[in-house]
């Protein structure tokens, strides 16, 4: 096997699922799910929901610089692919709280990692950077 391929936790080539999965292709709509989950908002979004279960004042003070119109727009994509659970209270004070499903906790560990990544090698990251500009 080609050792720039790696493994999926299968053992199935990754390159294998990506020619399954046709994410390459533009019709592909796995795409579309790993827009929403890849974004810039939904990466931090599920980060944070990762740790608890929020409501939407919480989440928009976590998540510095996200507007509401954003907040909103990624809770809805990310409840739409069946990550997230809004779960609303109708009591004297009604409120809203935005949880994860078994499923998001999966794709949240996913993207903690790769933000961990991220972190542990920003150093390397930015001399890159500046050696290339």
């Amino acid at each position: 096997m080609d050792s720039n391929v790696g493994l999926a936790r299968d053992g199935v080539p990754l390159s294998d699922l990506l020619r399954r999965g046709e994410l390459l292709s533009a019709d592909c709509p796995s795409r579309e799910v790993l827009k929403h989950i890849t974004s810039r908002w939904g990466v931090l979004v599920l980060m944070v929901l990762l740790e608890q279960t929020c409501r939407f004042s919480d989440l928009r003070r976590r998540v510095d610089g996200v507007s509401e119109k954003m907040l909103a727009q990624t809770l809805q994509w990310l409840a739409a692919d069946g990550f997230v659970i809004r779960t609303a209270y109708d009591e004297v004070s009604p409120h809203v709280d935005y949880r994860l499903t078994s499923l998001g906790e999966e794709v949240a560990r996913q993207v903690a990692s790769l933000a961990d990544w991220i972190e542990v090698n920003l150093s390397r990251i930015l001399s890159a950077r500046t050696v290339d500009a």
